[in-house]
């Protein structure tokens, strides 16, 4: 299968970051699915999805999972949330030049950096800016599970993250994003979870190796005007 494309629609107004799945403000979003699980992992397949709403200052995002093992103990800013239940926002706004990864554990910690160079270097990625403490508190999240979750839930559950980025934090880094800018974006949407008891990665547009970190097999999500 090749790459996903996703259309972002426009919001009638900003969603609170503690919207419904179904309210109002997301009941007629349509939602992608996070799917292509990789064999390195478990046999633990949570049920993902994401849906996405911009506006001029910001995008929107909302995950639901329908998860088993659910493990989270990473509570700051820039810690090592992939290890936990995590669900994770790659965008490249531009053709050229880097991109953002943006990954929140289950919790509500948040790890992000614009980066540059994606050459994997003993597990890390060779060249990248992490965004600052102040960038963090711009961008919003709501987490319908508390910080921490230990020990791990081992029954079924569903548990949501919603965020909202202001584009302000991307222009930074790569200069003003005029409307011409937000047409189509390069992006993938990630489900994982390390050091869970039952460890699994998965994507919304196919990888072509366990990396997660591959800007060459991103989708595409275009902007509604």
């Amino acid at each position: 299968m090749g790459a996903q494309k996703y259309t972002v629609l426009i919001a009638k107004q900003p969603p609170d970051i503690n919207s419904l799945w179904d309210g109002a403000a997301w009941e007629n979003i349509p939602e992608l699915e996070v799917s292509h699980y990789r064999n390195e992992g478990s046999a633990h397949r949570p049920g993902t999805q994401c849906k996405l709403l911009y506006d001029q200052d910001r995008i929107y995002g909302i995950f639901r999972v329908e998860d088993k093992h659910v493990r989270c103990v990473h509570t700051g800013f820039q810690s090592e949330v992939y290890k936990d239940s995590c669900v994770e926002f790659f965008v490249q706004p531009r053709a050229t030049g880097g991109y953002f990864n943006f990954e929140f554990n289950c919790g509500g910690a948040l790890l992000a950096s614009y980066i540059t160079d994606p050459t994997r270097i003993a597990g890390k990625v060779r060249e990248f800016i992490p965004l600052t403490p102040e960038d963090d508190l711009q961008i919003k999240r709501y987490s319908n599970l508390p910080p921490i979750v230990e020990p791990e839930i081992t029954r079924q559950i569903t548990w949501f993250l919603g965020f909202s980025i202001p584009f302000a934090v991307m222009e930074k880094h790569i200069g003003a994003l005029v409307e011409a800018d937000r047409k189509e974006w390069r992006a993938n949407f990630y489900k994982c979870g390390n050091e869970t008891s039952q460890p699994h990665w998965a994507s919304w547009s196919p990888l072509s190796e366990l990396n997660f970190h591959l800007p060459a097999d991103f989708g595409k999500i275009q902007f509604m005007p």
